[in-house]
């Protein structure tokens, strides 16, 4: 299990071309937040997206990043992906989790899973859910991450 005082060695996601790459190498050097998301999850397409992209706007020297989380054997394209989005654009770079790799890795309780990374690759906090609660102790978080 990840822990806030143990360095994390890599979150290996793929692209829409479905190569893998390690997102801690990618985005070295910014505190991310990171939500592990589904597409078929209500609370996350309605409360943690949005979400996600207000705190991309108030954070600017935080990167956002989803990871969408595959549950089943389908396959998940890009455009599977947009279809949730009112411009058919993404908000933020999103990124597959293949057999929900990622989701195991951080023992996620469900989706949303939210988590806060350090500029040094540390967990910093995880949190999850998208209701009221999740939202202000993700909020708190936050300030403390990036002030």
């Amino acid at each position: 299990m990840e822990t806030e005082n143990t360095p994390i060695q890599s979150i290996i996601v793929q692209d829409f071309d479905y190569k893998d790459f390690n997102l801690l190498e990618k985005y070295s050097g910014k505190p991310l937040l990171i939500i592990i998301y589904n597409n078929q999850c209500l609370g996350c397409t309605g409360r943690a997206i949005p979400l996600a992209y207000k705190f991309q706007q108030e954070y600017a020297q935080l990167q956002v990043i989803g990871i969408h989380s595959i549950f089943n054997k389908q396959p998940v394209t890009e455009e599977d992906i947009k279809s949730i989005f009112t411009k058919n654009e993404l908000p933020f770079p999103i990124y597959l989790d293949q057999e929900h790799k990622i989701y195991d890795q951080f023992h996620a309780e469900g989706t949303p899973q939210w988590l806060l990374i350090t500029r040094e690759g540390k967990l910093y906090r995880s949190i999850f859910g998208s209701q009221l609660g999740a939202q202000n102790r993700l909020m708190y978080a936050l300030d403390a991450l990036c002030s």
